[in-house]
């Protein structure tokens, strides 16, 4: 069964989202369609990149992933086909995939080319759809498509070693549903440099100085439950996708709040990491 993906900022208040399903499911007999998300910051470039990068991987490889993000084509924005990895990724060259592919080199781009198309404010239907299910039944990407060579290359914030070796200093690249703050420092690189040394995490006025592997990892169970920390205490952990996050526990943005917002951080905020 052919996999299409949906990732958009689309949200779910419009008809956007209802209308790309339902064409898919006319055009093809067996599907399965998956969102990612719609709730990608509108035209956050980077946001979009961080989550597709994170999760296209755990789809079988020959899957189709539809980018619906600031995908009004021009001369500067063409509509593009990705193959990065085995998998197929439909969307304009706003520099999404240049983010995706910055640690695996795409092996095939492609400039989208459709007979008889109009120009309109919905390329992700009226483009993206069309070529998705020409895939899914197993048609040629060279008949949707024509060669191109000029991917839009972008840059993630990359953090920065100073203090010779002693400062790492990065930035927060994303921010999920429950506020917890992503930065762009892996732990291979944490590890890298650490040599064994005790470390302070600054983020603006707030200090930590473990890390975690689980939220409820800052949870010493051999104590009495009320002097245990829990709900509403800080920490930081490695995140399943290897970065380093700084996260409330048990934290809700409608209620209590989450770090984003407890610990004042926002999108791009520095983060510095100093070793003992």
């Amino acid at each position: 069964m052919p996999i299409i993906t949906l990732t958009t900022d689309f949200g779910y208040k419009n008809h956007f989202v209802a209308a790309l399903k339902g064409t898919i499911l006319k055009s093809l007999d067996v599907v399965d369609i998956v969102d990612i998300s719609h709730d990608i910051s509108p035209f956050n470039i980077q946001e979009c990149a961080y989550v597709l990068k994170n999760s296209y991987n755990h789809f079988p490889k020959g899957s189709i992933h539809i980018v619906g993000l600031d995908s009004e084509i021009s001369p500067e924005n063409e509509h593009l086909v990705v193959m990065i990895d085995g998998h197929y990724f439909i969307s304009a060259n706003n520099g999404v995939m240049s983010l995706i592919a910055a640690e695996t080199e795409p092996e095939k781009v492609v400039e989208i080319s459709l007979p008889n198309v109009e120009k309109n404010a919905f390329p992700s239907l009226g483009v993206f759809v069309p070529v998705a299910c020409h895939l899914a039944r197993g048609g040629k990407l060279e008949v949707v498509s024509k060669p191109f060579e000029n991917l839009k290359r972008l840059k993630d914030f990359e953090p920065r070693i100073t203090n010779e070796g002693k400062t790492i200093v990065g930035n927060i690249i994303y921010i999920d549903g429950y506020g917890n703050v992503v930065t762009n420092i892996k732990k291979s690189l944490f590890e890298a440099y650490r040599n064994g040394r005790k470390f302070e995490i600054i983020a603006r006025t707030n200090k930590l100085t473990t890390i975690q592997y689980s939220y409820n990892g800052i949870i010493n169970y051999t104590l009495e439950k009320n002097q245990r920390k829990g709900p509403g205490d800080a920490l930081a952990l490695f995140n399943t996708s290897g970065y380093i996050e700084l996260a409330i526990f048990k934290s809700d943005l409608k209620t209590v709040g989450g770090a984003s917002t407890l610990l004042g951080l926002g999108y791009r905020d520095v983060i510095t990491i100093n070793f003992l």
